[in-house]
């Protein structure tokens, strides 16, 4: 997956809306005001890495199996894993780590914010 990629995919997900919290780097991806997805971009607004909401049991197994994948940087460690997008990860890979931080974030919102957000 091109790392410029990254961010179109995040965005392109129902409901997503891009923030700057913490000033003008990282990107954040929110959904339903809940963060999905941190991104750091380089000067060429490139993807360099990135941090995704991850069940705790998964994202110990992601972290045993590359070593792309460690605890998320400056994030709670135990639901977050930060994923280096300059090794090996396969593009299905990536898709799925978003696609699953997505999903525990979605449902973690109330079945009305879950109604909105899908009807979009």
């Amino acid at each position: 997956m091109k790392n410029d990629t990254i961010k179109a995919y995040c965005l392109s997900k129902k409901g997503a809306m891009e923030d700057y919290p913490f000033g003008p780097a990282p990107l954040v991806v929110k959904i339903g005001g809940k963060m999905f997805a941190l991104i750091t971009l380089s000067e060429k607004q490139e993807a360099t890495d990135i941090s995704l909401k991850c069940d705790p049991v998964i994202a110990e197994n992601l972290r045993e199996q590359h070593e792309e994948v460690v605890p998320g940087y400056h994030l709670n460690k135990k639901h977050w894993n930060s994923i280096s997008l300059q090794g090996s990860l396969s593009h299905e890979d990536i898709i799925s780590m978003i696609d699953h931080s997505y999903e525990l974030v979605l449902n973690s919102l109330t079945k009305k914010q879950q109604e909105l957000i899908l009807t979009l």
